[in-house]
């Protein structure tokens, strides 16, 4: 699984390797339209400082797994067929919530609705954005130790597939799904948004139904993996669950 400069690759993998470093460039883009464009300002240094750790993220990723994984990024951006139908469904209403929580917040800095209620301290959304980009950093450090990260859950018996127990892995099960986590509850605090929070705390709790029904089926599905997870017992929080 380790990587080949572009030029050696083969087609398909060449291909996905260009759409992801074409598409996420894209999706950044996609976050300043919709936090801003509601917000009717530019001068926002939280939203600019979230969508900075978005791009911040797109280059970590490239970074650090390219060299190594190179079909991961193109799984990342394939259509596959052997989709688990639950994980289509779940991350359909994430791609929606994730639009919600970025357009409320943008409208909530326009009207000022947080403000009639509570100021959120400058302090506060500091530390939420600190806590943000630590979570956020465990996605790249989760798929620089697992070749098979997949946007979209699948087996992939195509890429012989097998259980990732380094890094992250080491602690917990599900560690870029911690990070997301984490992520979706601190960024409306960050962007001073009470109201995004109803958003963000949905997205939150649907990762975690992720969690449950990703390793149920790697259990069932998977070779080695219930090995592992006697070892690693925790799925998102060490000592706890």
């Amino acid at each position: 699984m380790s990587g080949k400069p572009l030029s050696e690759l083969d087609q398909e993998t060449k291909r996905g390797v260009i759409g992801f470093v074409v598409k996420e460039p894209m999706g950044v883009l996609f976050v300043v339209a919709t936090l801003f464009i509601p917000a009717g300002t530019w001068k926002w240094p939280m939203g600019w400082a979230l969508v900075a750790l978005y791009a911040i993220w797109v280059a970590a990723t490239i970074a650090l797994v390219l060299p190594k994984y190179p079909g991961l990024l193109a799984e990342r951006v394939a259509r596959k067929k052997d989709v688990k139908a639950w994980d289509t469904a779940l991350m359909s209403v994430v791609g929606l919530l994730t639009l919600a929580k970025y357009i409320v917040a943008g409208l909530d800095l326009r009207h000022g609705w947080t403000q009639q209620v509570w100021e959120v301290p400058l302090a506060l959304q500091i530390a939420a954005l600190v806590m943000a980009a630590l979570a956020y950093a465990l996605g790249p450090w989760a798929m620089r130790a697992n070749a098979y990260f997949s946007k979209i859950f699948r087996i992939q018996e195509d890429r012989g597939h097998t259980v990732a127990s380094g890094g992250p892995y080491r602690f917990v099960r599900h560690p870029g799904y911690l990070g997301t986590i984490v992520f979706e509850l601190v960024t409306p605090i960050m962007l001073s948004s009470l109201w995004a929070l109803i958003p963000g705390a949905a997205m939150a709790l649907l990762f975690v139904v992720r969690t449950v029904l990703e390793d149920r089926t790697l259990q069932e599905e998977l070779p080695g993996y219930q090995a592992y997870a006697q070892q690693v017992r925790y799925r998102l929080l060490p000592g706890v669950w």
